[in-house]
């Protein structure tokens, strides 16, 4: 069974005003009708067909306020991207334009009645502040520049009633309403599909991106692409039709589907990452593959970008549950002519050992006390084993208790006669480490139950030659972890793309 729709129910207006067709259809010839643009025939088609569920109109004040401010209809069901009918003021006027009328919606391309709209209000929208809250408010962003240059004045807001499909031309077989994808599902017996949004051609990277993330996943792939308004001077979807068509024979057999998405993007970065993966909820997808600067416009003038490359997959994984889709982020692959192999760009070929005290204790030291003669035993054996592995390639963390200094100089040199070696004291006072004891064994070590306990019986010798010392008390764990890398980096151990 398909994922449930966005808010609970599939929008779909054809089907719900298929029985009174005739009726809205007489009704829309004659009605004053309004020629939509490009742009506001792509929103209308996914309103209609319920790709935008649960939208069931374009937005009024009330929602496009709440939309703009906190991504939040104003029943409380998240959406990110405001959807609006603009109009101009001679427009309101010609054709009685206020609340209560309705009004046809009519395709410049063939003039055909798609549907009518019910007025529920008219407002004039701050665009300003919608740029900067929705996009950012660099004044070069394409949805920007859009706003500024070709969107009118006034917005209309109010239900819609569908009256006609709109008439496509090309790729007919491949454009499916969230309805008829999530049947093609069923019928195919798909119960998790890993959706993958792009507006641009499809190389072998990809094909390799997506049939990782379906066998992770024991899924099936749509290949969903945006066939509406895109970027200025993207490749046109002709060509790359073409092109994803080429690509879906070097699928698995019966593991890949695709088809076309009628969506005006909006290049809206983090918020149209999470726009997107409601879409995708809405026609049946379980995961959505959320790349690199998910939907950015890219650099500016100044050559900065616009969003962080991870905003995107940040945000839509903050709202994960809400959303009720699990996010795939994009993982950049590197091809190896060598092997005639794809392998993760940033995996290294380096595997990590951690070798913990309680660990160590159980498994490889279970025999010895907390004598002075058995911790120096146990800290050398760990030295041993995290030579061996040094000596193999492998990086290790050794994390015991090592109260006494000869231990620990000889660790070290067992430990760099194999490779490198970096001593980390991590500086906690005896009252903070009581008061932080989940287990209670400072509290039985107290109460005599525990012999020749490091602090309160036996001694701790702090080292006075660590490579870092850090302090629990006063440092966060990630900002220690931070100056752990800053130390790596220095010394060459780690490189950043």
């Amino acid at each position: 069974m398909s994922n449930p729709p966005h808010g609970g129910v599939l929008k779909d207006l054809f089907a719900r005003d298929l029985p009174r067709h005739d009726e809205l259809a007489a009704e829309a010839e004659k009605l004053p009708a309004l020629t939509l643009t490009e742009r506001q025939i792509c929103d209308l088609e996914l309103i209609l067909n319920g790709g935008f569920s649960p939208l069931e109109g374009f937005m009024n004040e009330k929602d496009y306020n709440g939309v703009c401010a906190e991504s939040r209809l104003a029943d409380g069901n998240l959406f990110p991207m405001p959807i609006n009918l603009d109009v101009t003021k001679e427009n309101i006027e010609e054709m009685g334009i206020k609340p209560g009328a309705r009004i046809t919606l009519r395709d410049f391309r063939d003039e055909n009645n798609l549907a009518i709209i019910t007025v529920e209000d008219v407002y004039q929208p701050d665009k300003k502040k919608e740029g900067e809250l929705v996009f950012g408010g660099d004044p070069e962003h394409p949805a920007i520049i859009y706003l500024n240059n070709t969107t009118k004045d006034f917005y209309v807001g109010g239900k819609l009633e569908a009256v006609n499909k709109l008439n496509h031309y090309d790729y007919v077989g491949l454009r499916f309403t969230p309805a008829e994808l999530r049947a093609h599902f069923d019928k195919l017996g798909w119960t998790k599909v890993v959706a993958f949004q792009t507006r641009n051609p499809m190389h072998r990277a990809h094909r390799e991106l997506t049939v990782r993330a379906a066998r992770a996943r024991q899924a099936n792939v749509l290949i969903h692409p945006t066939v509406g308004l895109t970027k200025p001077g993207d490749i046109d979807h002709f060509t790359r039709v073409r092109v994803y068509e080429a690509l879906l024979p070097r699928y698995p057999n019966g593991m890949a589907a695709l088809g076309l998405l009628p969506l005006a993007m909006r290049m809206g970065g983090p918020r149209e990452a999470l726009w997107h993966a409601i879409i995708r909820k809405n026609h049946g997808c379980t995961h959505f593959i959320v790349g690199r600067d998910h939907a950015g416009p890219g650099k500016n003038s100044a050559g900065q970008e616009m969003y962080g490359p991870y905003d995107a997959q940040h945000l839509v994984e903050k709202y994960r549950d809400e959303l009720g889709i699990e996010v795939v982020e994009f993982q950049m692959l590197t091809y190896l002519p060598d092997s005639d192999e794809y392998r993760p760009h940033d995996q290294g070929g380096r595997p990590v050992s951690l070798l913990l005290g309680d660990t160590v204790r159980h498994e490889l030291s279970s025999e010895l006390g907390f004598s002075r003669e058995d911790r120096d035993k146990n800290i050398q054996r760990i030295a041993f084993v995290a030579s061996e592995l040094t000596k193999a390639g492998a990086a290790v963390i050794a994390a015991p208790i090592a109260p006494y200094a000869h231990s620990r100089d000889a660790a070290r040199t067992t430990i760099s006669s194999k490779g490198s070696f970096f001593l980390i004291h991590v500086a906690t006072s005896l009252e903070y480490a009581e008061k932080t004891d989940k287990r209670g064994v400072y509290a039985r070590a107290r109460r005599g139950e525990i012999q020749g306990f490091t602090g309160v019986d036996d001694p701790y010798e702090a080292p006075t030659n660590a490579d870092l010392t850090v302090d629990i008390e006063k440092q966060s764990v990630r900002s220690i972890v931070h100056e752990i890398i800053l130390m790596l980096e220095s010394q060459g151990f780690l490189e950043r793309s």
